[in-house]
């Protein structure tokens, strides 16, 4: 039944694409954000990191034609990261498991353009583009520190007149599935332009600090992330270089 705890009988494995080495994580933000979600949910499993260079037959015999992540549970391989996570909030739920949906919709989309504007900012290979393109960017980042700003109706229930929010995350004091998703791709976005660009997101946006440095406390967090080389080596390729 479902929101029991998962039975010895059932093994969950989930397959990451490998760094550089072989080995260790590699730079995927859609693959931390399932690795997190399995560490919230303090459910036992397997990772399994998959060098994609050597393209191995494991990959090809239980996914072919799909990059990582992709999740194996009792045998069935499930390659859709969106569906993946549905489906593991559906199975591992409460009371047995915590729930991770947030409560508030707008929760899903805060942020959810800051990574296509800074891909465009940060791919850009004309000058005279430059200061629109970070601009850009930095407008998507002040909108998502906003949000983390503005009390919820949780907060202004709990404390009538309260102006700005205390919360630690998203949807309030605990990770929820959004953040799974926003936070690998704000450390990218960090670590990025600070090495490539000398930029990085402004101290000023202090619901976005608090937000990012609550993060960096957390084990699922810290745990799941790529080493800052990694990162970077996987994204030099596509940056252009400012003269």
């Amino acid at each position: 039944m479902a929101g029991q705890k998962v039975a010895e009988k059932d093994k969950i494995q989930l397959f990451v694409k490998a760094s550089d080495d072989g080995e260790s994580i590699g730079n995927c933000p859609f693959c931390q954000r399932l690795f997190m979600i399995l560490m919230m949910k303090g459910v036992p499993f397997t990772l399994t990191t998959v060098d994609m260079k050597r393209c191995p037959d494991v990959l090809k015999a239980l996914a072919p034609g799909s990059q990582p992540p992709f999740l194996l549970y009792n045998g069935e391989v499930k390659t859709d990261t969106n569906k993946i996570e549905e489906f593991l909030e559906e199975k591992l739920r409460p009371p047995s498991y915590p729930n991770m949906t947030p409560r508030y919709k707008t929760s899903f989309t805060a942020g959810d353009d800051i990574f296509q504007k800074f891909s465009a900012y940060i791919k850009n290979c004309i000058p005279q583009r430059e200061e629109a393109l970070q601009k850009n960017m930095l407008k998507a980042l002040l909108m998502l520190d906003q949000y983390l700003l503005t009390p919820l109706e949780h907060e202004v229930s709990a404390h009538p007149g309260i102006t700005v929010s205390r919360r630690k995350f998203l949807d309030g004091d605990e990770l929820t599935l959004p953040d799974c998703s926003l936070l690998p791709k704000l450390h990218i976005v960090n670590t990025v332009c600070r090495y490539f660009r000398k930029f990085e997101i402004p101290k000023d946006l202090r619901g976005v600090t608090r937000y990012m440095d609550n993060a960096a406390e957390l084990k699922e967090f810290k745990y799941t992330c790529p080493n800052k080389e990694e990162i970077l080596a996987f994204y030099q390729p596509a940056v252009k270089p400012m003269p």
